[in-house]
């Protein structure tokens, strides 16, 4: 089992947020740091939805591929989502 690094922090909920965050994090039998750490991850994920591997680019999208072309190291550096888009086409 890996061991995951982890900062310990001090967060203020309103009473009633917290009573409700305990009440769910014992309905799904974890405790409640692992239920806040599990809903805050859940809030930051990437917006960008992770392909498989075996991921087919359709045969159409690869034609128009070639029309456009492709961005600057630069751009690639200054933007994540297209650097993570352009990557997925190679």
């Amino acid at each position: 089992m890996e061991t995951v690094a982890r900062t310990q922090t001090v967060l203020r909920l309103k009473e009633e947020t917290l009573i409700r965050a305990r009440y769910k994090a014992k309905q799904q039998n974890m405790s409640l740091n692992a239920f806040l750490e599990q809903a805050v991850e859940v809030a930051v994920a990437p917006r960008i939805p992770k392909l498989p591997h075996d991921f087919a680019i359709d045969p159409a999208i690869k034609r128009i591929s070639g029309i456009m072309p492709a961005p600057s190291k630069e751009q690639l550096e200054a933007d994540d989502r297209l650097a993570y888009i352009y990557n997925k086409g190679l």
